[in-house]
């Protein structure tokens, strides 16, 4: 895509801090990190979302991203990571160009997680279960 900052990246015309690439995919710190090391991946084929990406596409994008989480964790000193992809606006998308964040924790980093706040009625969860099987 001719507008897409992350192509953009991947073919040389933004700079970044790359980290990694190969074939099928391109990884490189953020530029606004949650913490020291956040970094992203993305397949180099421009796809918007978890959605478009094709299994194959996505089997190179894991794997990058497990190679990048051993990585970040031990060359940041971290206690954890965190891998986190947002598809579409109200997920919290903000470019769209499928990535997956690889963000290092640290035991007193103050970054929250998501609290759970939806409670199932009696019977719920076993009926919707059935409902997103039979999508399946």
């Amino acid at each position: 895509m001719n507008d897409c900052i992350f192509c953009k990246i991947i073919a040389g015309e933004i700079p970044s801090a790359k980290i990694y690439e190969d074939e099928h995919t391109y990884s490189f710190l953020d530029i606004s990190p949650n913490n020291i090391g956040h970094s992203l991946v993305l397949p180099k084929k421009h796809v918007e979302n978890i959605h478009d990406i094709t299994e194959e596409d996505l089997e190179h994008v894991i794997r990058t991203v497990k190679k990048m989480s051993d990585a970040i964790k031990k060359g940041v000193d971290a206690d954890g990571i965190n891998i986190v992809m947002n598809n579409g606006k109200y997920a919290g998308q903000v470019i769209f160009h499928s990535h997956t964040h690889v963000i290092p924790r640290f035991k007193e980093d103050g970054f929250h997680h998501w609290q759970g706040k939806y409670k199932y009625q009696d019977g719920e969860m076993r009926d919707l279960a059935e409902k997103i099987k039979a999508k399946l």
